[in-house]
């Protein structure tokens, strides 16, 4: 269920920046989940200091908005973000977060599994929820026009070869997130794993270049944004302490 869950968040969540760009969806959809995942993961399994961790997820929200100011300092002028998009942003979001919950119950309750097993259901939960969501959506697309299965038969090798490689470093991150919440507790881990606001904003500044040419305002904001989300980490880290 957790892996089904968060396969059509992740759709979402595509629909939603393809909509309404990378500033807009990306702070609301993973502000919501944050939030979310780490209240709903808690009161599961309350591990850890509350006060600490809610400390931590305030923080994380708030360089998550100013990674969202950042990246719109940089949009053009005059662009305008239509309702069905913040109200995909806002389901996505929500979906986001619900997943955590599911693996909370899986790694706690009646025959726990351990990490390794959980990440093995979780990645065929959301294998097997393709035929469901992806279909749906390649018939009745958010944003496009449908396609069809041909389509995938027409793409480049490259491109395909890279999808594998995002699935192989995300499955990868996400066993480590899963071991590390077998020591902290799912709301902990899942606090400090949902700093991938922080690491798109490094891609786009070291890698592509994306704020060269930038104004001051961009700037204030990158460097408010890693000093929030170090002060995040730090609470939360404390929360286990």
């Amino acid at each position: 269920m957790g892996g089904a869950i968060f396969n059509l968040a992740n759709l979402l969540l595509v629909a939603a920046i393809d909509m309404s760009g990378l500033a807009v969806a990306f702070p609301v959809s993973i502000g919501i989940a944050l939030v979310v995942g780490v209240v709903l993961s808690y009161i599961l399994q309350p591990k850890g200091n509350a006060l600490f961790l809610a400390a931590g997820v305030a923080c994380a929200l708030i360089a998550v908005i100013l990674v969202g100011k950042a990246y719109g300092s940089l949009a053009r002028t005059g662009s305008t973000v239509s309702r069905k998009s913040i109200v995909t942003c806002v389901v996505s979001g929500v979906l986001m977060g619900l997943w955590a919950p599911f693996v909370t119950r899986a790694m706690t309750h009646g025959n726990p599994l351990g990490p390794y097993s959980v990440a093995v259901f979780l990645t065929l939960g959301a294998l097997l929820s393709c035929f469901l969501w992806n279909v749906y959506f390649m018939k009745r697309p958010l944003v496009g026009e449908p396609v069809s299965f041909a389509g995938f038969f027409s793409g480049p090798p490259s491109g395909h070869l890279l999808g594998l490689a995002g699935g192989l470093i995300w499955g990868t991150g996400m066993v480590f997130n899963l071991v590390a919440a077998s020591f902290t507790g799912v709301a902990i881990s899942y606090a400090i794993g949902q700093s991938a606001p922080m690491v798109a904003a490094l891609w786009g500044l070291l890698a592509w270049r994306e704020f060269a040419g930038s104004g001051p305002r961009a700037k204030i904001y990158l460097v408010l944004m890693f000093v929030f989300y170090a002060l995040a980490i730090l609470l939360v880290a404390r929360a286990h302490g």
